[in-house]
């Protein structure tokens, strides 16, 4: 809770951050474009080639971000560049179902399994033909995947994006039918497994809940290997009229990994859209997640979890667009830093001037553990209309030493009472995830996740 926290000792962010070269990188860049483009000799249907070739352009007009960006201010991503970038190679026939036990929750699921962005099909557990939830890869036959791939998600803003559409070579689809339930939920597991610095993947999902369908997705992103790897991730959530989904992000990659991703969501009337973003590994990880309204009467809640410690860089940027009238969106972004760990939070809310009976509410707690950590927070607001209920707020602050010491005195070390308080300042985000292996797995990994701070 925020009343157990005092007020910290903060170092000014521009000391974190680093001054990126552009000439050598921008040479980088059509490096990576032309190799990336060398490797891409599949054959696509005429639709998506079209598709990828627009996202190609885009990719080298935009350029790699720099922090010369307002939106990339903080988040310095040219250690990327210094990778030999290359498509990863499909190492899914080496990779068993013991490798990835540990990864799956013991939890009762349907099951797709990538490897290195590529579908590793031995892996998968499937539900039987005539169940009303399709899922597979993106070659499968269905015209849902030509309506909705590539058509939320913008290519126009975003380098990764554009990079990821340009490029990806296959992916998930998950599609439940009207009116239907999903008797299980779908985990989309995305193992990286490649051993070669550079190695990069670009896994891409789509998400489609027709009208009144519900269903529940975990997607994880983990490591098996300790490599200098990047995943470029897009996942794009399609929510038709009285739909209601809820999708949970795990992201534990290896801590020398780098993660990118970006989820897209467009939400029909009276949709209901649960969004759960939990980061702890890689060395820097990037999401970018946005929702848009596109009819009355929906709801979107934003849940978010970033765990930071070493030199980790956690970055969550939100968008919720209110394009539409008597629409609620809910966000709750908890961050917890120790060490030199640098979390970013910049959440954005647009109401639009036609958007009334607007309701927007946003939060951001941040707990430092070290007097090194940083937090840049940036909560924003837009608004274009004037009947709307719209707040937001940020927090910062340290374990409160009184109640470490109310803890004491009832006969809790002082180690474990430091725990106990960081769980708690957790809760508050993993107790709304509604998949219970899930959320019994993120309170069994923050019991040991930070290590009590010496004197």
């Amino acid at each position: 809770m925020i009343d157990t926290l005092k007020q910290p000792k903060t170092s000014p962010a521009s000391e974190r951050v680093a001054t990126v070269s552009t000439g050598s990188d921008e040479e980088r860049v059509k490096s990576a474009l032309a190799a990336f483009a060398k490797a891409d000799a599949g054959s696509h249907p005429a639709w998506l080639q079209s598709i990828r070739n627009s996202a190609r352009a885009q990719a080298a007009q935009l350029g790699f971000p720099t922090t010369r960006q307002e939106e990339w201010k903080f988040t310095n991503m040219a250690p990327i560049l210094q990778l030999p970038l290359h498509p990863a190679e499909n190492v899914g026939a080496k990779i068993t179902r013991k490798d990835i036990e540990r990864f799956t929750f013991g939890l009762d699921c349907y099951l797709l399994v990538f490897v290195d962005g590529h579908l590793c099909a031995d892996l998968c557990s499937l539900p039987k033909d005539g169940n009303d939830l399709q899922l597979g890869n993106l070659k499968i036959n269905s015209p849902e995947v030509e309506k909705h791939l590539a058509c939320h998600a913008d290519c126009g803003e975003n380098f990764f994006t554009a990079f990821n559409t340009a490029f990806f070579q296959d992916g998930a689809f998950v599609s439940m039918a009207e009116g239907k339930t999903a008797d299980k939920p779908v985990h989309l597991l995305f193992i990286g497994a490649s051993e070669q610095s550079g190695a990069t993947a670009l896994p891409r999902t789509l998400i489609v809940a027709q009208r009144g369908a519900q269903v529940k997705v975990i997607e994880s992103h983990v490591s098996l290997a300790d490599a200098a790897r990047v995943t470029n991730a897009v996942t794009e959530l399609v929510l038709g009229p009285e739909a209601q989904v809820e999708h949970c992000k795990l992201q534990q990659e290896s801590e020398r990994a780098f993660h990118i991703a970006t989820i897209q969501a467009v939400q029909g009337k009276d949709s209901r859209w649960t969004s759960h973003s939990i980061a702890m590994g890689a060395r820097l990880a990037r999401n970018q997640i946005q929702t848009l309204f596109d009819a009355e009467g929906a709801e979107a809640i934003l849940n978010g979890l970033y765990l930071g410690h070493a030199e980790q860089l956690v970055d969550h940027h939100t968008v919720v667009d209110h394009a539409k009238p008597h629409c609620d969106s809910h966000e709750f972004y908890h961050g917890i830093l120790a060490d030199r760990a640098h979390g970013i939070f910049n959440g954005k809310i647009f109401v639009r001037q036609d958007a009334q009976k607007t309701n927007a509410k946003q939060t951001n707690r941040n707990l430092l553990l070290s007097d090194n950590a940083v937090i840049d927070t940036k909560p924003q607001l837009e608004i274009y209309a004037d009947d709307v209920k719209c707040t937001h707020g940020a927090a910062i602050g340290q374990l409160n030493d009184e109640a470490i010491f109310y803890l004491q005195a009832r006969g809790i070390g002082e180690d474990l009472a430091r725990r106990m308080l960081i769980q708690a300042f957790a809760s508050d985000v993993v107790e709304r995830i509604g998949i219970e292996p899930v959320r019994a797995e993120l309170e069994q990994l923050l019991a040991t996740r930070f290590e009590p701070a010496k004197a």
